[in-house]
Formats: C-alpha cells, sequence, structure tokens
C-alpha cells in the first residue's frame, strides 16, 4: 500500500494536513492527521503494509494489537475513501 503520487504532508498553523500537490487531478481537500496518523503517513510514504502500520503503533503506544489493527484500518479507509491511495492489500 503507498500514497499516491501528488499528495503532501504539510504543517499548517501547528497542525499535520494532507493537501493535493499540483499533480493530483481535480482534488481540492485537506486532512487534518492526528500525530498516530502523522507516523502511520509518513510510513505509508515508504510503502509499509498492513502489518507494518499495525507494528508502529504496537511499539510506539500503549495499545493492543487488536486496538491498533482496528485504528490503522479506520485510517486506510479514510485515505482510500479519498481516492489517496494506491495499491491497497
Amino acid at each position: 500500500m503507498k500514497i499516491k503520487d501528488g499528495y503532501i504532508l504539510k504543517e499548517m498553523a501547528g497542525e499535520a494536513v494532507v493537501v493535493p500537490g499540483f499533480d493530483s487531478k481535480g482534488s481540492s481537500f485537506v486532512i487534518e492527521l492526528n500525530e498516530t496518523g502523522t507516523l502511520l503517513w509518513k510510513l505509508l510514504e515508504g510503502g509499509a503494509d498492513h502489518d507494518a502500520l499495525t507494528e508502529a503503533l504496537t511499539g510506539g503506544y500503549n495499545v493492543s494489537r487488536d486496538e491498533a489493527e482496528a485504528d490503522v484500518m479506520t485510517f486506510v479507509k479514510k485515505l482510500d475513501d479519498a481516492g489517496i491511495l494506491e495499491d491497497k492489500d
């Protein structure tokens, strides 16, 4: 799974947000990310899979594997619904 070309993680007014770049045709939305969302985004930029995202949450935060998997699924669905992901597994 990977972020499609043309989407950029930026910091605006102290918040992490995803914005469409010049390459993203017709997109004009902004998605705000919290700390964990920002971590997951950066991992997805490198092509991390679902298991790697889950491991990052269980290793970096005090959450169970089940909770981490649910959080990853919610995050991935949000990005997929927005048309930001490619090679979804």
